[in-house]
């Protein structure tokens, strides 16, 4: 019986909240420069103290202002990037974030020629090499590597299933067991990144997962 209620549970926590971090901050993830830097950007944004909505938003906002890449990240002026942040409401952290975001992409550039991949390959497939290469971009501490980790696990196979200690959380919220390969069980064909990011937003709001037990019941 407990099997079939984690099962109920989590379909009716995918179904409702099963979009991913990335998908929410318009990036399509494929295994390409760009979008990996992209998601790199969000990881930044979101590790930060501040609402999820509004790293988003603040994602949103570098990429139509064209920081879309380490190239013209690292070429805007710092102040381009400081107004972009305001825009979207991240107005907390934005002076020293983007200061970090500007020295993030000269690193990037200069020791993976702005191609995540090559972090990737420099990793060897060991996932905690590649989450410790992660946190040497200024900003990216082990909540940020986390928060890339569990959504690139989408194009990077070797990293799968990824559910970190927040999407842990999220489980246990909900009273799911939280060891991640019964998770991944009873998610049945769901996708590890679509998992994660549903548990991930279960663990920030209490609501959400009280709602979601309550139509699973």
């Amino acid at each position: 019986m407990t099997r079939e209620r984690d099962v109920r549970v989590l379909h009716e926590l995918v179904r409702t909240h099963g979009e991913t971090f990335a998908e929410e901050a318009g990036i399509r993830i494929k295994d390409t420069p760009q979008p990996l830097y992209q998601l790199l950007v969000l990881a930044v944004l979101l590790s930060a103290r501040i609402r999820g909505s509004v790293a988003v938003a603040a994602a949103r906002a570098l990429f139509d202002a064209g920081l879309r890449d380490p190239r013209r990240m690292a070429g805007a002026d710092w102040q381009e990037r400081v107004d972009a942040l305001g825009r979207s409401g991240y107005r907390r952290y934005d002076e020293r974030t983007a200061t970090q975001l500007g020295d993030g992409a000269v690193l990037i550039a200069e020791r993976w020629g702005g191609d995540l991949r090559r972090l990737r390959e420099e990793a060897d497939g060991r996932v905690p090499e590649l989450r410790r290469l992660l946190q040497e971009v200024p900003g990216l501490g082990p909540a940020g590597a986390d928060i890339f980790l569990r959504e690139v696990q989408r194009v990077w196979p070797e990293v799968a299933p990824y559910l970190d200690a927040k999407a842990l959380s999220g489980a246990e919220r909900l009273g799911l067991p939280k060891g991640p390969d019964r998770l991944v069980e009873s998610a049945g064909d769901t996708e590890p990144a679509v998992l994660a990011a549903a548990l991930v937003r279960a663990s920030l709001d209490r609501k959400l997962a009280e709602d979601c037990l309550s139509h699973a019941a």
